[in-house]
């Protein structure tokens, strides 16, 4: 087979990009070679040195500066950023203003916009709704939930109190369900109504109901209605729908807990093919940082950019995707077959 690239930037567009601004500042200020093969021998070798700067080139504000950037040995020995303090949801809904930050379709047409200054406004209202439900810092929220704005504003919220979000996609079974969020114990889970895909409605609230009886610990359910306005909420306990959740004056900003760099933000899970999905948890700092490089350094992604991503909430690329929102880009969240109505679709969106 061919060693040649199929592709290569020319050298004014590799010379634009963020990856070459930050190697010739970097290889000015600490002395090696302005090319990336010397740029990754230096992210390694001096690791404190290289997510210093990358904290920094991401303009990430801490509200209590770190002590140092790494101290101990070793995966489970190292840790990162001691005595730091901030919030990851503070950083991704830093900009506020009219661009927009969310462009949401879905395969039965319909289509939403929503303005930075809209989304932080709705997640200040959400973030309002948690506390006065009993969500504090630390606390698991769960999302069953398609791949819709409203998804978004949820974790978003939880993030803003110091909780912690996990979510599965709508198509997951009970079982599927309870395997993951019965091992983090919910006080709240937001659900949808229903879902569609390749054509085809299907109906969650029988689930919603299987789930919320077999976990004990989730105290309230928010329904958002996907398909049907007026969802039927019998049978669920201390359940609301999401326009009924949350309330009428929610403040202008999220109440952004300050939290330390390793603070828990996600729970994930393994696949599940060798028993129950194993937990794996994600923390604030950690998934911020590690973003921004892919973004900024890898992806070239700016504020003028739109990004998407196909993937549902059941996948970690859902948590990728969102954390564009960080560079103030557009984020297009897409629910429903790739192929309906047909294989061109996503390519005409």
């Amino acid at each position: 087979p061919s060693a040649e690239p199929l592709w290569q930037p020319t050298d004014e567009r590799a010379h634009r990009s963020q990856m070459y601004a930050f190697t010739a500042c970097m290889a000015a200020k600490y002395g090696f070679a302005a090319d990336y093969p010397s740029l990754h021998r230096w992210s390694i070798t001096r690791r404190d040195q290289f997510w210093k700067e990358m904290f920094d080139f991401a303009g990430i504000q801490a509200t209590r500066a770190a002590t140092a950037v790494e101290i101990g040995s070793g995966m489970l020995g190292t840790k990162w950023f001691p005595g730091l303090e901030f919030n990851f949801a503070a950083h991704l809904l830093r900009f506020g203003d009219d661009r927009v930050a969310i462009e949401a379709e879905d395969e039965l047409g319909r289509t939403r916009s929503i303005t930075y200054r809209e989304l932080r406004d709705q997640v200040a209202h959400c973030a309002a709704a948690l506390r006065d439900a009993g969500v504090n810092r630390g606390d698991r929220v769960g999302g069953f939930l398609p791949n819709i704005p409203e998804a978004v504003v949820a974790m978003f919220a939880v993030a803003s109190l110091g909780a912690v979000w996990s979510s599965c996609s709508p198509d997951f079974g009970i079982d599927g369900v309870f395997d993951r969020f019965g091992q983090i114990t919910p006080k709240v889970l937001f659900a949808a109504d229903a879902y569609s895909y390749n054509g085809k409605t299907i109906d969650s609230m029988d689930r919603v109901r299987g789930i919320v009886a077999k976990i004990p610990s989730i105290e309230h359910v928010v329904i958002v209605p996907f398909i049907n306005p007026s969802p039927e909420l019998t049978g669920l306990r201390r359940a609301k729908l999401w326009a009924e959740f949350l309330p009428k004056d929610g403040g202008q900003s999220p109440p952004y807990e300050a939290v330390p760099f390793d603070h828990p933000l996600y729970i994930m899970y393994s696949s599940g093919t060798t028993g129950v999905p194993k937990c794996i948890v994600h923390g604030q700092g950690g998934t911020l940082l590690q973003h921004m490089k892919e973004l900024m350094l890898h992806c070239d992604l700016r504020r003028d950019d739109t990004i998407f991503y196909f993937t549902t909430c059941g996948w970690m690329m859902w948590n990728w995707l969102v954390s564009s929102l960080g560079v103030g880009a557009t984020v297009v969240l897409y629910e429903g077959s790739p192929t309906y109505p047909d294989a061109d679709h996503l390519w005409r969106m």
